[in-house]
């Protein structure tokens, strides 16, 4: 699509702008919105980084230029009326310029039986989806004093050692038949292996598509 059809197929606010949602490509979490007019949302194209419009001092600006905390655009999308962007990136460092993974970092509670229902309700593997949306924030907050910041510090190298240790504990408690050192053990193995994702920046959602892609279909016999 050209440059002018896609601006045509936007819905400018009065003030030439529409906002965009960015989101983390790998975890999925929401990081901040920011708002973008033509120019910007052009650069963003051309450049595969993105670009905003500051509202408050009237000016173009190019998110991480200053702070080193970059994000490489990996999708974009707008919605079915054309008013809001959605920006998937690789986010390098915090997103909020407090310093945060995330911008949206205030939760609102919920209240009443209906809430209680839908949190019992809940997706049984929710956890990994929250716990690779913790693992992205260690990633890119680095907060001290955290075993995973530790880890992504010492690099992949510590990573895959820890691994394959954790892998042989999972064989040892399931040799020794004892289901409470298992559950424990392959808990360790499942947090380390997705620590190793985020470092690898492979999403999660790309091994649950290789699992789904592999359903059904006959398995390869490899022996000879």
């Amino acid at each position: 699509m050209a440059a002018e059809q896609l601006q045509d197929r936007i819905k400018w606010d009065a003030s030439g702008l529409v906002p965009a949602i960015v989101q983390d490509a790998q975890s999925k979490e929401v990081l901040m919105l920011a708002y973008m007019n033509k120019e910007s949302l052009q650069r963003t194209i051309e450049t595969g980084a993105t670009w905003f419009w500051s509202r408050s001092r009237g000016e173009l600006w190019n998110k991480g230029a200053t702070s080193g905390h970059t994000q490489r655009v990996v999708s974009m999308a707008y919605d079915c009326d054309g008013d809001t962007l959605l920006v998937r990136v690789e986010q390098q460092g915090p997103a909020c310029h407090t310093g945060t993974y995330s911008c949206f970092t205030h939760p609102i509670a919920l209240q009443g039986a209906e809430a209680e229902e839908r949190e019992a309700s809940a997706d049984r593997f929710g956890i990994l989806g929250r716990l690779e949306g913790v693992i992205a924030q260690r990633y890119a907050e680095r907060p001290s004093g955290t075993y995973t910041t530790y880890l992504f510090d010492k690099g992949v190298d510590k990573i895959l050692k820890k691994v394959g240790e954790e892998s042989a504990e999972v064989i040892i408690a399931a040799k020794n038949a004892d289901n409470d050192e298992l559950r424990s053990e392959a808990s360790d193995l499942i947090f380390h292996l997705m620590v190793l994702l985020r470092e690898r920046g492979l999403p999660l959602d790309d091994i649950m598509a290789e699992l789904e892609g592999r359903h059904g279909k006959p398995t390869t016999n490899k022996m000879r």
